[in-house]
């Protein structure tokens, strides 16, 4: 698996609850594009309309090599779930304060262009500093522990 964009922003943003894996529909030299200069997809989100789901805000280069056929960089693109995956997409976002956000772009075996995508919460600011306080107390206490078990040897 290689990945091509990773949207580090959303981890942090967000509470991440539940993923899937959706392929991307490119147009012409897109995915030269993509191998070659990669994309970005930090202020990108999902959309679901008419039990299709769309991709907004993702940035995709133009193909420098590219003779006629150039692509508009920030185009919506669709994405290709199953029934099911739709379903339960739209039944989850419809809940109050949850959306549907990418998380990288890679790559697969086959050498498909995928992306991960998740339903996530918004996490206020009250809660990032919770959390951070909470992983200084741990990082704290496991150095005692190690520090302690150290000397008693």
């Amino acid at each position: 698996m290689q990945i091509v964009a990773n949207n580090n922003k959303a981890r942090h943003d967000y509470k991440i609850m539940d993923k899937f894996e959706a392929g991307i529909v490119l147009k012409g030299t897109e995915v030269k594009s993509v191998r070659t200069s990669g994309c970005t997809i930090g202020d990108s989100y999902v959309m679901i309309e008419k039990m299709q789901a769309f991709v907004h805000n993702m940035h995709i280069p133009e193909f420098v090599k590219s003779s006629y056929f150039k692509a508009e960089p920030k185009r919506t693109r669709k994405l290709l779930l199953n029934k099911q995956e739709l379903k339960k997409l739209t039944g989850l976002i419809t809940q109050k304060g949850l959306t549907i956000i990418p998380l990288k772009i890679y790559f697969n075996d086959k050498g498909l262009l995928k992306m991960e995508i998740a339903v996530a919460k918004g996490v206020t600011q009250y809660d990032k500093r919770a959390r951070i306080k909470d992983e200084i107390v741990t990082r704290e206490i496991d150095r005692e522990m190690r520090r302690h078990s150290k000397g008693s040897y």
